[in-house]
């Protein structure tokens, strides 16, 4: 989609800071319909998995967070007790304290070195998302423009056409009434009849000089 105005949107770009596009729900009433764009679509997903996977690690590492600090509380006490009277399930248990702080010591550091890079990889995505709608907008922008021209040359056209009708319209209804009116001194009212007509055009014409919208039964 990204063609040779790439290099333009990139410096338009430059020194920008564009916020996360899909957590903006005026981003999404850009499009009709996402399915029909494939590569937009494509990066849309992986950046929402960014973000989600972003909110999850600090969701997760503030648990552990928790999870460390009860440990670390239950661990002071356990430890003074176990100096005063030796006890090998207490010991156990104080093994397994430690075994689980340092288990939340490596899972916050692996969360932590994965959260500080996941930003890089959210603007990076972010920024492709962004290159992708600028073309996307700028292609759409040109092709309703177009259509806009051919519609108001349409509309042109169909007024010029239609005052044209509107003409002919009343040349033939004034017609009419000429002939009617000659046919109806020869034959007086049943010209209606003998020329098969399905309205009267003196009453028409009546109709149209006093201003009259009621048509004759």
């Amino acid at each position: 989609m990204v063609g040779d105005k790439s290099d333009i949107y990139e410096q338009a770009l430059a020194g920008k800071r564009v916020p996360v596009l899909t957590l903006d729900n005026n981003w999404y009433k850009l499009f009709t319909d996402l399915a029909e764009l494939p590569r937009i679509q494509e990066k849309e997903k992986q950046l929402n998995e960014l973000v989600q996977r972003q909110g999850q690690l600090n969701v997760d590492s503030k648990n552990i967070k928790k999870l460390k600090k009860k440990l670390m509380d239950e661990i002071v006490p356990m430890a003074n007790e176990l100096g005063q009277k030796y006890s090998k399930s207490l010991e156990k248990k104080l093994d397994e304290h430690k075994r689980l702080i340092e288990e939340c010591n490596e899972k916050l550091e692996e969360y932590q070195d994965e959260l500080m890079d996941l930003p890089r990889q959210i603007e990076q995505v972010n920024h492709a998302l962004m290159l992708l709608t600028m073309s996307y907008c700028y292609e759409s922008m040109q092709e309703n423009t177009r259509q806009i021209v051919e519609i108001a040359q349409w509309v042109k056209n169909i007024r010029i056409e239609l005052k044209k009708n509107l003409v002919r319209k009343q040349e033939m209804e004034y017609q009419n009434r000429q002939i009617y009116s000659y046919m109806h001194d020869l034959f007086g009212a049943e010209v209606i009849d003998l020329f098969d007509m399905q309205y009267d055009p003196m009453a028409v014409g009546q109709k149209k000089e006093d201003g009259s919208g009621n048509e004759k039964k």
